[in-house]
């Protein structure tokens, strides 16, 4: 994450740890925001985030959508890879400590999307299935997954996160403590024009395609950069982070006249939908979706049911401790 330019076990929980009603709403940290502007997050922060690593050594980000399902990008798989020698590291906020809340899973099946043909190509995303679902808590919850019609206007306030670089070829020191970063949107016209600004001689030319949506500064100085990638770009609507984007591809790191670009998760509904049935996307005037450790993105209205109960309790008391007064 540019700004101005080991392997953990599984942890196990025990059967009190946490009330079978344990619940969450998709996009609803736990946590606030607590260093706005800063460059650090805090644990829970972004409960959603995900280091995918490769034979212990993290090398994408990527977004939990449900109990067993990462989102991340293409480019950080090969066709011919081994899904056994991946893992996805959960609930982490250093990648170098032995924090307690982590959960390490191993990765059961990666699906990348057909459309992917190369870098700085259509179809930069990739469904990563873990071999069993991981257990929701106050450090991870999925984010929610837009439907197919909701518009991320340029000019929105949206936020990156990841582990990469903080700036071309220099390692995010120790103990790797997850960075955020805030960034417009801009608007795709206007970022293929500034991608054709200084294009060179350079060849093949990169370009801007349909699927794809930028975010950044056209000054430089504030981008994603090497390990990001596959990481979620995310903005808030509706009281919910709803993920927009997967961090794709970039020239170099903060370049001048070249934002970041990332793969628009609203591109792929169908495609998501065909391969996780029952991940509920959210549309924000429909309102938010309410997850379970009981399921996977299943609607649910216990919450309310619970309330309701509670409160007619109350009443009860609060009528037979007035019989007993007269």
């Amino acid at each position: 994450m540019c700004q101005g330019k080991n392997s953990f076990p599984s942890y196990a929980f025990s059967p009190d740890t946490y009330s079978s009603r344990f619940h969450h709403v998709c996009g609803r940290p736990n946590v606030l925001n607590r260093n706005v502007g800063g460059e650090d997050s805090v644990e829970g922060e972004w409960p959603w985030q995900a280091s995918v690593k490769k034979l212990g050594k993290h090398i994408c980000g990527g977004a939990l959508i449900t109990h067993n399902w990462i989102v991340t990008a293409a480019h950080c798989f090969r066709l011919d890879d081994d899904p056994s020698q991946y893992t996805v590291l959960l609930g982490a906020s250093k990648l170098e400590n032995n924090w307690s809340n982590k959960q390490s899973i191993r990765v059961k099946s990666i699906i990348r999307n057909p459309r992917y043909a190369g870098e700085a190509t259509s179809g930069d995303i990739a469904l990563v299935r873990l071999v069993y679902p991981v257990r929701f808590t106050d450090y991870i919850i999925p984010i929610c997954v837009p439907t197919a019609n909701v518009n991320f206007p340029p000019g929105m306030k949206c936020w990156v996160t990841g582990w990469g670089d903080i700036s071309e070829g220099q390692d995010l020191p120790p103990p790797k403590k997850l960075q955020k970063l805030q960034v417009p949107i801009i608007d795709i016209q206007t970022c293929r024009r500034l991608y054709n600004i200084d294009m060179g001689q350079s060849l093949p030319r990169k370009q801007i395609q349909d699927d794809m949506m930028c975010a950044g500064y056209a000054e430089g100085m504030k981008d994603s950069c090497k390990g990001d990638s596959g990481g979620p770009l995310m903005c808030k609507m509706n009281h919910e982070w709803l993920l927009a984007g997967i961090v794709s591809w970039g020239e170099g790191c903060a370049e001048r006249n070249r934002p970041g670009v990332y793969i628009r998760l609203t591109s792929y509904q169908e495609w998501i939908q065909r391969i996780i049935p029952n991940l509920k996307f959210v549309d924000v005037t429909r309102g938010n979706n309410r997850l379970t450790n009981q399921g996977t993105g299943e609607a649910d209205g216990r919450g309310q049911i619970f309330f309701i109960i509670v409160l007619l309790q109350v009443l009860v008391w609060h009528l037979n401790h007035v019989l007993a007064l007269v």
